[in-house]
């Protein structure tokens, strides 16, 4: 017999694709697998990716952040400014039932912070929060770069959009942008940091990370 005290978090599937895939076509899929999973249709999924190199401006995104659009650039309706996707970027777009879990958009970024911090934490590498600065941070002597993104966006408490966590992208492609309006701060990653792992590496420990924060 079931404690009732026990809630039961929703089935998550995942889908890892192996080619990038065009933006226009993720967020397309991702709009409708959330409507999917709003109306109770489909399971949440988690979703692994690369993109083709690109910009994407966010709702809060400034103009003048763009510095130059070497890639195509996509104005998004996710939160937060301009970034990078590319080659050697895991992107995770994080589809889930929010009012089957804790309809508190706050404490659902936190947790997608925490997720992060745990996968990086598996790999020896300290990543930190910092107040007013949104992602994922990894201190390096007197500078503080940052390692990984967050760009959200809630809808019928049912979420898209997700995190870009740098495992061995090209760092100059940075340089088109200020990376979330922050232009005192620099971009780094796994690779940068030598730390030299597959993106299968990195899936496994996304995964077990995302069961010890989400369920």
């Amino acid at each position: 017999m079931l404690n009732s005290d026990i809630s039961l978090k929703p089935l998550t599937e995942w889908r890892i694709s192996e080619r990038p895939v065009a933006y226009p076509a993720a967020v397309a899929d991702m709009e409708a697998r959330a409507a999917a999973i709003a109306e109770g249709r489909a399971p949440e999924l988690v979703w692994l990716l690369e993109h083709p190199s690109i910009y994407t401006a966010g709702t809060s995104a400034d103009d003048a952040d763009l510095l130059d659009a070497r890639f195509p650039v996509y104005r998004t309706g996710r939160g937060g400014q301009f970034t990078y996707h590319g080659p050697g970027q895991r992107v995770g777009y994080v589809m889930l039932n929010l009012k089957a879990r804790k309809p508190d958009v706050r404490a659902y970024v936190r947790d997608l912070e925490q997720w992060l911090i745990e996968t990086l934490a598996l790999f020896g590498i300290k990543g930190e929060r910092r107040e007013g600065r949104v992602g994922i941070w990894v201190v390096r002597g007197m500078q503080e770069d940052k390692i990984a993104a967050l760009g959200v966006r809630i809808r019928h408490w049912v979420s898209f959009h997700g995190v870009a966590l740098n495992v061995e992208p090209n760092l100059s492609h940075f340089g088109g942008i200020v990376p979330c309006g922050v232009r005192q701060h620099g971009v780094t990653s796994l690779a940068d940091l030598g730390v030299m792992v597959t993106m299968a590496d990195v899936d496994v420990a996304l995964k077990q990370s995302f069961e010890k924060i989400f369920g």
